[in-house]
């Protein structure tokens, strides 16, 4: 065991580098170590995966070192640790509530362009990548997103969701958020008295993505002191916001016009519409169903 150890290529190299500091009486004591480094895995050679790591510690491999006047083993992240850390750090720059697990986790090379939407879907995907491309050419983000209107089913969300995938991989801060579901919970927060958190949280995110806008019941409670105070906020910080919708412009400022018990302010509706007008550029995406597909 003792000159299978020494014979390791990578042992012979520390000794011959060390050769001032380490004498046989050295090499002797330090044989526990020397043989826990040559029977770990380097390089992640050893090991299928990072669950499946052999060393002692998981995800880390052994760097000889002298410690006081004996040979030591250090312990670095291996490289699949550090790609494992690496995607754990990107994940967490997307946060989601309620959104759909295979919308969050969409790419933008799996943007199909098959069926009759090819154009529109081109020209939503052309303006998501100069978003991209602006903040890599100034390194600041660009002030206004995006509100892509359209039919259901039509891959406004995906393309969205891989938008965010895109700005994680840059450590840009995303929050993705279900609209109808939030406005719902932002109702119940009231008891629970974590409504001005739960709007914070939304409102000084980076970059934001409002999903399904307009599809909400509305209320003036709704309309002015959450997505107004959202929108106010996020306008007054020129912070990027996107948006999907099935209304366009017009049907949206009707939605916003009239609340669920038939109330209608022309003045407030307007002011949300000025507010989504300048946090966003509007662009209709139409198509194939890809929901009945």
């Amino acid at each position: 065991m003792r000159q299978g150890i020494l014979a390791n290529e990578e042992v012979q190299r520390f000794l011959t580098e060390h050769a001032d500091e380490v004498n046989q009486d050295i090499i002797e004591r330090s044989l526990g170590k020397l043989y826990e480094f040559t029977t770990a895995s380097h390089r992640c050679e050893k090991c299928p995966s990072l669950d499946g790591c052999i060393n002692i510690m998981n995800g880390f491999e052994p760097k000889l070192t002298i410690k006081m006047n004996l040979i030591d083993v250090e312990y670095s992240k291996c490289p699949t640790r550090l790609v494992a850390d690496e995607r754990l750090a990107i994940s967490r720059m997307i946060e989601s509530m309620y959104m759909p697990k295979d919308v969050m986790e969409a790419r933008l090379q799996d943007v199909d362009f098959e069926g009759n939407s090819h154009e529109s879907r081109l020209t939503v995907i052309e303006m998501a990548k100069n978003f991209l491309n602006e903040l890599d050419d100034t390194g600041e983000l660009p002030k206004r997103g995006l509100y892509i209107h359209g039919p259901f089913g039509v891959g406004k969300s995906f393309i969205l969701g891989a938008l965010a995938n895109e700005l994680a991989e840059r450590h840009i801060r995303t929050v993705a958020v279900y609209v109808p579901e939030f406005l719902r919970e932002i109702k119940q927060s009231i008891q629970e008295q974590t409504l001005h958190e739960k709007v914070d949280y939304v409102k000084d995110a980076e970059v934001l993505i409002l999903d399904d806008f307009g599809a909400e019941a509305m209320s003036a409670w709704t309309r002015d002191e959450i997505l107004g105070a959202i929108l106010q906020y996020r306008m007054s910080e020129q912070l990027p916001t996107f948006f999907t919708s099935n209304l366009g412009f017009k049907e949206l400022e009707h939605h916003l016009t009239y609340t669920q018990r038939g109330e209608k302010d022309v003045v407030k509706a307007a002011r949300i519409m000025e507010r989504i007008q300048t946090v966003a550029r509007p662009v209709a995406l139409y198509g194939d169903n890809r929901r009945e597909k």
